[in-house]
């Protein structure tokens, strides 16, 4: 099965900013057991800003597209160095991949990282993509990790896409603020009233919420991909999704 992760800012780092190491540990284990097993794994990373807006001491997220780029430059190759050291001890070499909106929307270039991404897995490397947070303006954002995770797989004919978030899924309201929200385990069409459960922005150190990720499924379901949003909190709820299991919010393809 070729499976696509997306893991968020929230379930990487903690709320300082610093990266959550033994979560960030647990995660690459399983990643590569699920390698091992004979499953084709594409990470969506966030966490290069987040990442670097602690590094750098930053109080908080920037709001400035200077200081955004820079905290980016600095993330993302901390991000990248803990990746490939934490994958190396399982035996399997990470790829970086940056994409911007312009990879998805010019033909060559769309094809170009395709194919790239493809040959890694015939190699057997685990490709480890994010959106290039240093070069990327307005006009060629993709936006979101939710929505990128969302393309890659719709461009390399994933099966599944996973997004691992701070949160068990979609729910019938706000959790947070409604105790009688009760979980959706399932998804089989998505309806004007699905769009409206979603919420707004989530951690302050993330970009998207359930909107992005509503979004994200409507882009899978298209393409033909299920798409998962569950809670993150425990990496190994990954081998409960490949043993499938119901967990979180599944949106069933259109076949």
């Amino acid at each position: 099965m070729k499976i696509v992760v997306k893991v968020g800012t929230s379930t990487l780092t903690h709320s300082t900013g610093m990266l959550n190491i033994r979560r960030t540990e647990q995660l690459c284990k399983v990643l590569a057991d699920l390698k091992n097993s004979g499953h084709e794994i594409i990470l969506v990373s966030s966490g290069a800003i987040g990442m670097g807006v602690g590094k750098l001491g930053l109080k908080e997220r920037p709001t400035d597209i200077p200081t955004k780029q820079a905290a980016a430059a600095v993330g993302q190759s901390e991000l990248m160095y803990i990746y490939d050291s934490l994958f190396e001890q399982y035996h399997h070499n990470v790829a970086q991949i940056l994409l911007t909106g312009d990879d998805f929307n010019h033909e060559d270039r769309h094809c170009n990282f395709t194919n790239t991404i493809n040959r890694l897995l015939d190699l057997n490397a685990l490709p480890i993509i994010n959106e290039n947070d240093t070069v990327s303006t307005a006009e060629i954002k993709v936006g979101d990790n939710d929505t990128l995770s969302a393309l890659v797989a719709k461009s390399v004919k994933a099966d599944l896409l996973v997004l691992l978030s701070d949160i068990d899924g979609l729910y019938t309201a706000d959790p947070h603020k409604d105790n009688n929200a009760t979980l959706i385990p399932e998804v089989c069409e998505i309806t004007q009233e699905i769009e409206n459960l979603a919420g707004e922005k989530g951690s302050a150190l993330a970009v998207g919420g359930m909107k992005t990720k509503i979004s994200a499924a409507k882009i899978c379901v298209q393409a033909g991909a299920d798409m998962i949003i569950t809670n993150g909190s425990d990496p190994e709820i990954l081998y409960k999704i490949v043993d499938g299991e119901k967990v979180g919010t599944r949106f069933k393809a259109k076949k």
